[in-house]
């Protein structure tokens, strides 16, 4: 199914984020209470299942080759991808240089999103400018990206 919505969340003094329960049941079950988390673009974090981690590897795999910035890019990605445990309470730990990465400040609201196949976690900030910057243009983004739209 896909991870759709927008949900406002509070980082606590740990670093610890709640995910929202209509995410956490996409993101983890019985099997795998893991969650990746990984840089993402604009200064966002990526968070994958453990099956949604490793679909990702493959398609990532498939850029491998594309010359000295593909290989730099995937040595970052992941040098800096973490996989953390959900705990009981439903919460993950952001690890300091990932929340470094994405300007999280504890106790300070940050915005997680459902992005068809994986969550982002965004600086509150940095969500709002994105959102005024490219939310007007969602039609022309639409039309370039996707051609005639099926509906």
């Amino acid at each position: 199914m896909a991870l759709t919505g927008t949900f406002n969340k509070i980082l606590d003094g740990k670093r610890r984020l709640a995910i929202p329960k209509r995410l956490k049941e996409e993101l983890i079950t019985e099997d795998f209470t893991q969650i990746y988390i990984a840089p993402g673009t604009a200064s966002s974090l990526l968070l994958f299942s453990e099956k949604g981690f490793e679909q990702q590897a493959q398609r990532l795999k498939e850029y491998s080759r594309n010359g000295p910035e593909a290989a730099q890019y995937l040595r970052l990605y992941y040098a800096r991808a973490e996989k953390v445990e959900v705990d009981s309470q439903g919460r993950i730990c952001i690890p300091e240089r990932l929340a470094e990465l994405a300007s999280l400040e504890v106790k300070q609201e940050v915005v997680l999103i459902g992005v068809q196949d994986h969550a982002e976690i965004w600086n509150t900030e940095r969500w709002n400018t994105y959102l005024n910057d490219h939310g007007p243009h969602f039609d022309e983004m639409a039309a370039q990206a996707f051609g005639q739209m099926p509906w």
